[in-house]
């Protein structure tokens, strides 16, 4: 007896999402079009994907990179304790602010050791190293107290008078400068000139230390003598006519 074939299992009633291609026109539901749009855009989403991943790994490296070379700098900083070992640091390093202050280093050195030209040219240096704040300032103050122990007084003079007087300065620098321009003075003896930086002090910061060096220094100077006031002469009196007195007739012969 023959056995019948086994009919096939039909397809639940409905469900024809596989009879009919789905795109832009026929995607109906959230799932269809998500299907259509990774369908088409997946490679450009993955690509893109790796390209954040990537920029996310090269921004962590690179701050780890700068993180270590910024420790090596300061490790090469700290060991650098001879004055040619500075030299060598602050040309290896002179767009560092570190290679600014071993230069600076190097000028104090020079000018504690009366080394005026080398001070001053040093204070140069770090100039041209660092061109603002602090450090600038610091560099300026030293090349003019350098240049006032080279024999420089008048250069030296003007730039201490330059900090001294610009409002916009750094309090500590102003003070100090006006404080060397009163010892200037003082070593000049002129007491009006102390006097004068003096009471600009007063009205920087009284409290400073060098504004009370130099209310010292103003104590120091001696007192100006006043001259004395001589009278303005009396003049003399003319011997009063006494009318009462007998006139003198002269007689002429003849008369």
């Amino acid at each position: 007896m023959t056995t019948p074939a086994t009919p096939a299992s039909p397809k639940p009633a409905g469900d024809d999402r596989n009879l009919v291609a789905v795109d832009a026109v026929t995607a109906t539901s959230f799932e269809d079009r998500l299907h259509l749009f990774w369908t088409k855009n997946g490679n450009a989403v993955l690509a893109l994907c790796g390209l954040i991943i990537l920029g996310v790994l090269a921004k962590g490296g690179w701050e780890y990179f700068a993180h270590q070379r910024e420790l090596d700098v300061e490790k090469a900083y700290a060991a650098a304790t001879t004055p040619e070992q500075l030299k060598t640091f602050a040309a290896a390093h002179s767009s560092h602010p570190l290679g600014g202050i071993a230069q600076l280093r190097i000028a104090d050195t020079a000018y504690a050791a009366g080394k005026s030209a080398d001070a001053i040219a040093g204070y140069d240096k770090a100039l041209g190293m660092v061109k603002e704040g602090p450090l600038a300032v610091r560099a300026q103050l030293g090349r003019a107290l350098a240049k006032v122990q080279a024999g420089k007084t008048a250069e030296g003079t003007v730039e201490l008078k330059q900090l001294a007087n610009d409002a916009k300065q750094f309090k500590a620098v102003r003070v100090e400068a006006t404080y060397h321009l009163s010892s200037l003075a003082a070593e000049a003896g002129n007491g009006a000139d102390v006097q004068k930086y003096s009471e600009q002090l007063m009205q920087i910061d009284a409290a400073s230390p060098w504004t009370q060096r130099a209310l010292a220094l103003r104590a120091s100077m001696p007192v100006p003598s006043t001259p004395a006031i001589t009278p303005p002469a009396t003049p003399a009196l003319e011997p009063k006519k006494d009318d009462t007195a007998p006139s003198v007739q002269v007689k002429l012969p003849g008369k």
